[in-house]
């Protein structure tokens, strides 16, 4: 488990680079967190150390996103997934193997689908309105 406090959004942004350099083939993100918490942010930077070039922006009303790269990421919103049906219906299934990494914002809603050995990672309100608080864990 890695905990970090995030200051700004371009800390936020950092600390999701940081963690994507470590991602490969396979590698699933699960983020968990309020609206406005940052998670958008968080897989901008996620991108960004995977070594992508793609502007990053919330799939809320696409449902997923895709950014080509080697590998690829596959970025996914699930605000509005609210049974298997509409888990389905998003492709979710059919994205884990396709040999890219997967990145799930609201990954409360689907937490009994995510894959085994996530990677979570949760972002809280810290103690101002910039302030994040980023707890990261494997899922084993």
């Amino acid at each position: 488990m890695a905990e970090f406090i995030s200051k700004s959004p371009a800390q936020t942004e950092k600390f999701g680079s940081e963690l994507g350099k470590t991602l490969k083939i396979g590698d699933a993100v699960a983020i968990f967190g309020d609206m406005g918490a940052g998670k958008t942010v968080f897989v901008r930077g996620l991108a960004s150390g995977m070594g992508l070039k793609a502007f990053v922006s919330s799939p809320t009303f696409a449902l997923v996103h895709e950014y080509p790269g080697n590998p690829p990421l596959f970025h996914f919103d699930m605000y509005r997934i609210n049974s298997w049906d509409d888990l389905y219906s998003t492709g979710f299934f059919d994205y884990m193997d396709t040999g890219g990494v997967i990145a799930v914002e609201w990954s409360e809603n689907i937490e009994a689908a995510l894959p085994e050995n996530s990677i979570k990672v949760i972002i809280m309100q810290g103690k101002s309105l910039n302030e994040r608080r980023i707890v990261i864990t494997e899922d084993n």
